[in-house]
């Protein structure tokens, strides 16, 4: 039984800065995804360095996806039954010894493609069990009235890590790989020790029988929320044909000209965008027309995405990237929010585990469909396409989801008028 924190003894919860639970929570979500965006810049360079193939980038991609496919419904019935805080430990852990594998292939000279596709595959696995774990963790440490905000910040220590990391990495691997590996997993060794200490106001989820009808009502939730079911295909299918993420080594060497460091700071200039755009919600959080600014979100990054594709130069490359992870954080943070605020505790960590999914089929699918256009048609045309493909979903997502579209709040109606009946 989980002892409560001092913090769960007060009806007057203490500001998110003074939250022990909140700053090891945000400590554990700045060091993991700093490991990995790390791990990141290492693999897209070493695999390309190897290959000199946009197609094996998408690969890469790829490998990290299906491990996250296959494992949806098991990693959030896990998330629903067990201690989150120990199944996100283990799983770092697990990164951390695929982080001291690579190094060690590199000093032994044995790290080929195929063993990094791999250890690719490795990393997702793990990450598809930490992602929903982590996410559903924020309930149980901050009160209610303070999820909108406890997310904005959350979503801060992640884009403050996507920018250190990347230019960290670069950095590192620019020294030698071998460096940049070992402090990979030095990171996810820190995450790993901070999870497993998050104190919790409340008790872990109950363990609940496994059935057919439990295993699939995470998908079956959504399918009954329009709202939540919009936010998450939008975000999917946005980031999955407008992501250039997985060709930034490609930009960085063939058209930008430059080397690991500038692939680095490419990829830390989306993370800037996205910091400075989630410390303003955090700031001034979105009580309005939530729906509407999501909407919005997803056409700017569209138009940076095309702006991007259009560079030569790598001062207007950085600017179009900061832009894309600013208007990118506010369809994160909207659809983060209402997730968490219009699903039941016991049924979150299912719930989540589907919110993963789409974001790794837009993530690491996305990658892969990136380098499967750049082989075909070149890098550049298929930002371009996936630019514009980005601005016309979002078009028509307005049309297919007007209750995503003219909803006025994160929290549900009903709720939103009980909280201010009482």
């Amino acid at each position: 039984m989980t002892t409560p924190s001092p913090e769960a003894a007060s009806d007057d919860p203490p500001r998110l800065s003074r939250n022990r639970g909140f700053q090891r929570f945000y400590g554990t979500r700045v060091l993991s995804s700093l490991a990995f965006q790390m791990l990141a810049v290492a693999m897209g360079w070493h695999i390309y360095a190897l290959t000199h193939s946009a197609f094996a980038l998408g690969l890469v991609g790829l490998a990290q996806f299906l491990p996250m496919f296959c494992l949806t419904l098991v990693v959030g019935h896990v998330a629903d039954r067990y201690d989150r805080r120990r199944i996100a430990s283990v799983c770092q852990l697990i990164e951390c010894a695929a982080a001291l594998t690579f190094a060690a292939g590199t000093v032994g000279g044995w790290l080929s493609a195929p063993l990094i596709y791999v250890l690719a595959a490795c990393v997702g696995a793990a990450r598809a069990f930490e992602s929903p774990a982590i996410s559903s963790l924020l309930p149980g440490v901050v009160p209610r009235a303070q999820l909108p905000n406890a997310t904005a910040w959350s979503t801060s220590a992640n884009q403050t890590a996507n920018i250190v990391g990347p230019a960290l990495g670069g950095l590192l691997y620019g020294i030698g790989a071998t460096p940049a590996y070992a402090a990979c997993a030095l990171a996810f060794a820190a995450a790993a020790t901070l999870s497993g200490t998050i104190p919790m106001r409340a008790k872990p989820p109950a363990r609940t029988p496994v059935t057919l009808e439990s295993v699939f009502s995470g998908i079956a939730f959504i399918r009954s929320q329009p709202v939540i079911l919009g936010a998450l295909s939008l975000d999917l299918f946005a980031v999955l044909f407008g992501g250039a993420t997985a060709l930034l080594p490609v930009f960085a060497r063939d058209i930008l000209h430059a080397g690991p460091i500038a692939l680095g700071l490419l990829r830390s200039a989306t993370a800037a965008g996205a910091l400075a755009g989630s410390i303003w919600l955090a700031h001034f959080p979105l009580r309005r027309r939530p729906g509407l600014a999501m909407f919005g979100g997803v056409i700017v990054f569209g138009c940076a995405t095309i702006a991007f594709g259009l560079s030569h130069n790598i001062v207007v490359s950085l600017m179009a990237l900061a832009v894309l992870g600013a208007s990118d954080v506010v369809s994160v943070v909207v659809r983060t929010s209402l997730v968490q605020l219009r699903t039941p505790d016991e049924t979150l960590g299912r719930v989540s585990a589907v919110n993963s999914l789409f974001i790794g089929t837009s993530n690491q699918l996305g990658e892969f469909e990136s380098g499967l256009t750049a082989g075909w048609w070149g890098a550049q045309r298929a930002v371009l396409v996936g630019g514009a493909a980005t601005i016309c979903v979002a078009l028509l997502w307005m049309r297919l989801f007007p209750a995503l579209r003219d909803t006025r709040s994160l929290e549900r109606e009903e709720t939103r008028a009980t909280a201010s009946a009482n």
